[in-house]
């Protein structure tokens, strides 16, 4: 391994340290996965360096997004079953999820990964079952692809004015390279994804002259985690950690009492 590798994994290491998980987390679990479908965004609320960065450059604590694939056999063409063995060496009943990781690239993972963390479902409305599936293609076909750290540093340049910033520094997100594009991040990964089969994340609006609404893609880099959430396209699943199910109304005075942060 060169030497530049060895710095860039430490540095990876270093970014992807993980806090102390919280006593209770802010999701039920149990019943969330129970509630998945294949092609459901989740969001993940991440306590990583990188996610606090991340967290920082889009406002949003929602850092990372995942493309749920579902049990092995929810994915119907034989040749990307075969694709997801030979990355993922697990039981088939499991359920899997396909995301980009920063030092691992795009990888296929079990969904309990993320059992201790706070989640959201953004479920793509009224997909169809044939879209779907070509979403999951273009996903999987992905699997193996390096992570662009760069892209991070791309989004954030955005938040400067842009002639204080050196030529060389700028941003390459609408630079053309022939050859290149071949790394991705976890959102731009799906909202590439979801744009092969023309599904809207959030689409930039322009009224004709004729009086008529025409969508247009926008550039899939600019995609952020917290864009699927905000998006109109979405349905917005969750499952609070505590539950007031069955209560008698009003169900939230049977939760615990709420103490006032003292300043």
């Amino acid at each position: 391994m060169s030497l530049l590798r060895r710095c860039y994994q430490r540095i990876a290491t270093w970014l992807m340290k993980e806090k102390i998980r919280p006593n209770h987390p802010m999701s039920d679990f149990r019943k969330l996965r129970r509630e998945l479908r294949s092609c459901d965004v989740i969001l993940v609320e991440g306590r990583s360096r990188v996610a606090e960065v991340i967290g920082g450059i889009t406002q949003s604590r929602w850092t990372h997004a995942a493309l749920y694939v579902g049990r092995l056999h929810d994915v119907e063409d034989p040749l990307l079953r075969k694709k997801i063995r030979d990355s993922y060496d697990g039981q088939p009943d499991i359920q899997l999820i396909l995301e980009s990781q920063l030092g691992m690239g795009t990888v296929v993972r079990p969904l309990e990964v993320y059992e201790h963390f706070h989640l959201r479902i953004c479920r793509p409305r009224e997909l169809s079952y044939e879209d779907g599936q070509l979403v999951l293609k273009y996903a999987i076909n992905r699997l193996g692809v390096g992570y662009d750290v760069r892209q991070i540093l791309d989004l954030a340049r955005f938040y400067l004015p842009w002639s204080i910033i050196p030529r060389r520094f700028r941003s390459s997100l609408f630079r053309w390279r022939p050859g290149g594009g071949t790394r991705t991040v976890c959102s731009t990964m799906l909202a590439e994804a979801f744009g092969r089969v023309s599904f809207p994340v959030l689409p930039l609006v322009k009224r004709l002259e004729d009086g008529q609404v025409k969508l247009f893609q926008r550039n899939p880099k600019l995609c952020t985690p917290s864009d699927f959430d905000y998006s109109p396209y979405y349905d917005i699943i969750k499952y609070p950690y505590m539950d007031f199910e069955g209560a008698s109304s009003p169900a939230y005075r049977k939760r615990p009492a709420i103490t006032p942060c003292q300043r």
